[in-house]
């Protein structure tokens, strides 16, 4: 899941915030990350709100949120943390697998979704995923979602908003190729790969190709029928 070109060690670990109401929960997921020399769990929270302060007050990499908590949920707590840190990669945890939370963490701007049954390594492969600003999405929700997307299209004229080469490298990333395979298809560098999806989420203020793809499927862009 995660590009093979970038599989270099970061310079610095990847910075987590777990949000769980159970403790128990928290502790064996930050026991797993912890684990792992290039993840550093920076903080936890217990509830939607907790998550929205901690969050502004840690700026971490990564959010792994649950959805169902007391008081502000995860749907709410993801749409706050994005309205202020757009670039963060919220990452879904839940043993909730039900379309109307799908869709709507999606909407609110999550980078993935991964149901609580997930193998470790799976998790873990998702956690560096979304840090690179890759789709993490559970294969029993990906093919629904790019259905539901694809019926609520508002047709924009992509060159409003992105290059030519752009759109190309959008509508390869959203078929799930990995940076390196991406410039292969294209011929180009895998450097140059990450410089498109770089300008691509800065102009559609998005922080992940989960939202880059939606919102290209949104608008007509992308044919999910392609897919």
């Amino acid at each position: 899941m995660h590009d093979a070109d970038a599989s270099a060690a970061p310079a610095r670990p990847i910075t987590l915030l777990l949000v769980d109401d159970h403790p128990v929960v928290r502790k064996g997921t930050r026991e797993l990350l912890e684990g792992e020399s290039d993840l550093h769990v920076v903080g936890e929270a217990d509830s939607g709100e907790d998550a929205v302060r901690k969050a502004r007050e840690l700026r971490p990499d990564v959010i792994l949120m649950d959805v169902s908590m007391p008081g502000m949920n995860g749907i709410e707590a993801t749409r706050a943390i994005k309205s202020f840190m757009p670039g963060v990669g919220v990452l879904v945890l839940t043993s909730y697998d039900d379309d109307a939370y799908v869709f709507a963490l999606l909407e609110a701007g999550a980078a993935g979704y991964l149901l609580k049954n997930t193998s470790e390594d799976d998790l873990l492969g998702a956690v560096r995923a979304v840090a690179a600003g890759e789709s993490a999405l559970h294969p029993s929700v990906a093919r629904k979602v790019l259905e539901r997307f694809s019926t609520q299209q508002t047709p924009t004229p992509p060159e409003d908003a992105l290059s030519p080469r752009e759109l190309e490298v959008l509508r390869v990333a959203a078929t799930g190729r990995t940076n390196k395979e991406i410039a292969r298809d294209l011929d180009i560098s895998p450097r140059t790969v990450q410089v498109h999806l770089a300008n691509i989420f800065s102009k559609l203020h998005v922080g992940s190709r989960t939202e880059a793809v939606l919102y290209g499927i949104k608008r007509g862009w992308i044919d999910p029928k392609t897919l």
